[in-house]
């Protein structure tokens, strides 16, 4: 018998503590949740879901949820805060965006995956498993960071590739930050171009200490930028990515006495 070969994908998402860098997301994932109106009774799918930045506010709405994460620490993190919320109509299980076996076809009123499925690869298969899921008459949602965004996260993933540059390959998952993109792969996957619309929206981030502290967090917790400064210590660079980040995130910085950040995303809505 041979040996599954670790996904890449799930190391990189268990390698840190992306729960650190979430609480600083959790003001916008609600205020998201009520801006795609989520209601009670709706079945819901939660894509990449992280601890629950967007599963949580969905299922406290009184939808029944269920959160897929390619992260072990990640899904346990969420079925803790589930738990202590009392939210018993709120679950996390480990699966693969790329697929989605065994959720039987169209399971969910709305599949939702805010900067979740977008790291998944294959995205071809991403799409066709979120269609899959959703049933008849269903939306998916999807938020996704844009390439070359002048604002926070496009340019964090930016500046971290010119340090540790990405594998032979590689599908950056800011692709899906490209409306042509998002088109051809659900219109693939059996979807007509006219049920898939676009919006530019924001997701703010939140953090109690000023700019170079929220930097270290990213530093310490982030896989991608965790993955960027280990290969910027080999090249003695460290200090240099350390002082790029902090300047982007002081020049984002909207406030005075802590951190808050908006980051513009593509937020994509699908009619099933």
């Amino acid at each position: 018998m041979s040996s599954t070969p670790v996904n890449p994908n799930k190391a990189l998402w268990e390698k840190g503590d992306f729960t650190r860098i979430a609480e600083t997301m959790r003001e916008s994932g609600e205020a998201l949740v009520q801006r795609i109106s989520i209601t009670e009774g709706l079945k819901v799918l939660d894509l990449g879901c992280g601890d629950g930045t967007t599963a949580l506010p969905a299922a406290k709405l009184g939808a029944e949820v269920l959160g897929v994460d390619i992260a072990r620490n990640l899904v346990e993190a969420g079925n803790r805060r589930a738990a202590e919320h009392g939210l018993a109509n709120c679950t996390f299980r480990e699966g693969d965006a790329t697929n989605l076996q065994p959720i039987p076809d169209q399971a969910f009123d709305v599949v939702i995956s805010i900067f979740g499925a977008m790291f998944a690869p294959k995205p071809f298969d991403v799409a066709k498993e979120m269609v899959r899921v959703t049933r008849a008459g269903g939306r998916i949602v999807m938020g996704n960071w844009i390439p070359n965004d002048p604002t926070l996260v496009a340019q964090i993933l930016r500046i971290s590739s010119a340090y540790a540059p990405p594998p032979e390959g590689f599908v950056s998952p800011m692709t899906w930050g490209v409306e042509g993109n998002v088109l051809e792969r659900f219109t693939g996957a059996g979807v007509p171009a006219e049920k898939i619309s676009f919006i530019r929206d924001t997701f703010t981030f939140n953090f109690g200490g000023p700019p170079a502290l929220f930097v270290d967090e990213f530093r310490n917790y982030y896989g991608p930028t965790m993955n960027a400064f280990g290969a910027a210590e080999k090249n003695g660079r460290a200090a240099d990515l350390q002082k790029e980040l902090e300047e982007l995130f002081s020049s984002q910085n909207t406030s005075t006495h802590a951190t808050r950040i908006p980051a513009t995303f593509l937020r994509v809505t699908i009619t099933c």
